[in-house]
């Protein structure tokens, strides 16, 4: 996946660009190696200013039954909440609560997309709602709250 995509700036090393493919021109994080395991999941900013997330099905996504395992629904969901957030994040952030709903599977090969919104950002807390769907079919929905958080100071090794 890296060498489809390009870094957009320097204060964000680890958003990257896709330069081809299915999902040119849309954006994904690199930071976190559990979400690159089971993804890519990536997300775009509308003309509107609303975020779409999206990711293709492949076999990994997939549980004994050959359908989206719900653990990757919810993993996806999460990658979601910060994209959808991504206007009111300036910092690190986590997730301190999340309630969903399975609606419907989805099977390999599908594309499975995200829309949502924030519902209240306050000034430690953003609360967040979702819905996944595949050609329109209502999949999951979810709701979540992320917490902003202060980055700690680096330990000193010998202080």
């Amino acid at each position: 996946m890296h060498e489809l995509t390009k870094v957009p700036s320097t204060r964000r090393p680890d958003l990257h660009v896709a330069t081809e493919g299915e999902f040119k021109g849309w954006r994904t994080w690199i930071r976190d190696s559990f979400e690159s395991h089971i993804g890519p999941f990536w997300h775009k900013i509308e003309d509107d200013g609303s975020v779409r997330s999206a990711f293709r099905v492949e076999k990994k996504h997939l549980n004994g039954s050959g359908n989206v395992h719900g653990g990757c629904f919810m993993a996806f969901a999460d990658y979601c909440l910060f994209a959808i957030a991504t206007h009111e994040l300036d910092g690190p952030a986590v997730t301190t609560n999340f309630a969903c709903d399975f609606l419907d599977a989805a099977r390999e090969g599908e594309l499975v997309e995200c829309t949502g919104e924030v519902s209240r950002a306050g000034g430690s807390l953003i609360f967040l709602r979702g819905k996944l769907t595949s050609a329109g079919r209502p999949l999951f929905t979810f709701s979540g709250t992320i917490k902003r958080v202060k980055r700690k100071p680096a330990v000193q090794a010998n202080a």
